[in-house]
């Protein structure tokens, strides 16, 4: 499988993975501060062939999405769910330690971060939902975010994220769905 865009990762390991799992050219960022040097590349892969960026599902990877957003609008994203990129010695978490097949999907699930979107889900949505507080909450927003293939977002961020990919009411109550049905078949 060859890969249009070029991938952001974070560091040389990430690179080696990406192409076990796929033909495919990167940047690194080389961590969380990234340099004007590379946020000029990034913008000059962003015109010529398109960006997906694939960082690690932690702070500094969240860090690193959110300056290239600001930085080079209308870059993809894809996302690899913590437990996917977990070492199997338990020793770090990142894009490195995802499987090929793991990599591949995320990269095709990819979306572009948008600021607004048509018909806004609200917090109140939220809250109803038992995304925010209590019991179960966080379960919930875990298994929201793999549905969505939007990746996990904590209470506070997780209305940005959804404003973000464009989720449409009609998507977001469609997994909601399937949330409860998992947890009354439970």
């Amino acid at each position: 499988m060859k890969v249009k865009e070029i991938i952001v990762v974070e560091g040389k390991d990430d690179t080696t993975a990406i192409k076990r799992a796929l033909d495919a050219d990167t940047i690194e960022t080389n961590g969380s501060a990234i340099n004007l040097e590379t946020i000029d590349k990034i913008k000059l892969a962003q015109e010529t062939r398109g960006v997906i960026v694939l960082t690690d599902p932690d702070f500094p990877g969240q860090k690193i999405r959110n300056t290239i957003k600001e930085q080079v609008p209308g870059c993809k994203h894809a996302f690899i769910e913590k437990e996917d990129a977990i070492h199997k010695h338990g020793k770090g978490v990142g894009v490195e330690h995802a499987s090929p097949e793991t990599i591949r999907r995320a990269l095709q699930a990819a979306h572009v971060m948008h600021e607004e979107t048509v018909e806004e889900i609200t917090q109140e949505d939220l809250i109803t939902a038992g995304l925010i507080g209590g019991e179960g909450a966080r379960e919930r927003r875990e298994k929201l975010g793999k549905l969505l293939k939007i990746g996990f977002a904590n209470g506070k961020q997780l209305h940005k994220r959804l404003m973000m990919f464009q989720i449409s009411k009609a998507s977001f109550a469609a997994a909601i769905q399937v949330i409860r049905q998992e947890e009354d078949n439970a």
